[in-house]
């Protein structure tokens, strides 16, 4: 059922990750997008949204402190001391680790097993972006749907390795969120999820097996050019803006699949505990708007995510969480690797 106003057409019955705002969406959990008729209307009104809304898919949008300016030599020397709260969380997730003998599991089964032990921690939004150098963000205190995901396979690849150090774990979460796996600046960051994905794939770190049984997912990517005064990063940086457009550019041509909204779960057989999942959408521009992990046991196949309802949580039915609302068109999965594994 959708509630109408002139020109203007709004779904409702959304799930409880598109009831807020958006900010730097290709690597957030989006909000949606009004579906409006008038093509110009749309582009005025999903602009004016995005501006005015500012807060990476939080449920309602709350004033932050403007974080301490930090300098070049803070920045790379910052993962090296992980605050308390971050180094207590690191060593209860290793213990657990231990204690279930998780480094001899498969590696799908280790990732769902460390993301469960953060069930429960905050939705946080926008920390990458919160200092003035681009800095390797290391926290276990609260994530957004991305990094959640970037987070929690870092600690599964250092367990599953049998290297369950810490830096071990950081040195996985920089080669995880950079292109080629090394920090450069903020165009090095791998800000669109598919982008992450194949990269990822590229070094053998994921495998995308949507192509193994889903269909074509054909889009043009250039949301960041298409909303540069929605990145503040870009704004008056021509030479990074720039850098942003050849990325952009550097995405048409690349073959992605998906499973549509209509057939998940018909696929369910062929996903996997640990699988990461993203939301394919068609907002125009962007790739995917969520993102998660498979979670499997004997009786369901559900979605484990940081939700912009307030934390890391498991939704019972991954086919439902999807069709909860229409601007999810469907999954795209990839699937993580043994590190001995090739892609």
């Amino acid at each position: 059922m959708t509630s109408k106003k002139p020109g203007l057409e709004i779904a409702t019955g959304l799930n409880e990750d598109f009831t807020g705002g958006m900010e730097n969406p290709p690597r957030s959990c989006v909000a949606p997008i009004p579906f409006v008729r008038d093509a110009a209307m749309k582009r005025t009104l999903s602009f004016f949204i995005l501006l005015l809304l500012l807060g990476a898919c939080a449920s309602e949008p709350t004033e932050e402190p403007v974080a301490a300016p930090v300098t070049q030599a803070q920045a790379v020397d910052a993962p090296a001391a992980p605050d308390s709260s971050t180094a207590q969380l690191f060593d209860a997730v290793m213990a657990h680790a231990r204690a279930q003998n998780l480094d001899a599991r498969p590696i799908g089964e280790i990732v769902q097993a460390i993301g469960l032990q953060l069930v429960g921690q905050p939705y946080v939004e926008g920390a990458l972006d919160r200092t003035v150098e681009e800095t390797l963000i290391v926290d276990l205190t609260g994530f957004d749907c991305v990094t959640f995901v970037e987070n929690v396979l870092a600690l599964a690849q250092a367990v599953e390795a049998g290297t369950p150090s810490y830096d071990a774990y950081i040195a996985n979460l920089e080669a995880l969120r950079y292109r080629d796996g090394e920090r450069n600046g903020y165009c090095s960051r791998l800000h669109y999820f598919t982008d992450w994905m194949r990269d990822n794939e590229r070094r053998g770190a994921v495998r995308l097996v949507t192509r193994d049984f889903g269909q074509p997912f054909d889009k043009t990517i250039d949301f960041m050019s298409g909303h540069r005064d929605a990145y503040p990063k870009l704004v008056g940086n021509d030479s990074l803006f720039a850098c942003i457009e050849d990325m952009e550019t550097g995405l048409a041509g690349h073959n992605l699949y998906y499973v549509p909204q209509d057939d998940i779960r018909s696929v369910y057989d062929q996903l996997e505990a640990g699988d990461i999942i993203a939301t394919a959408t068609g907002i125009e521009g962007l790739d995917v708007t969520h993102t998660g992990f498979i979670f499997k046991d004997a009786n369901r196949t559900g979605f484990l995510h940081a939700s912009s309802t307030g934390e890391v949580k498991v939704s019972d039915d991954l086919a439902d969480y999807i069709a909860g609302n229409s601007v999810q068109t469907g999954i795209i999965v990839a699937r993580p690797l043994a590190h001995t594994t090739s892609p």
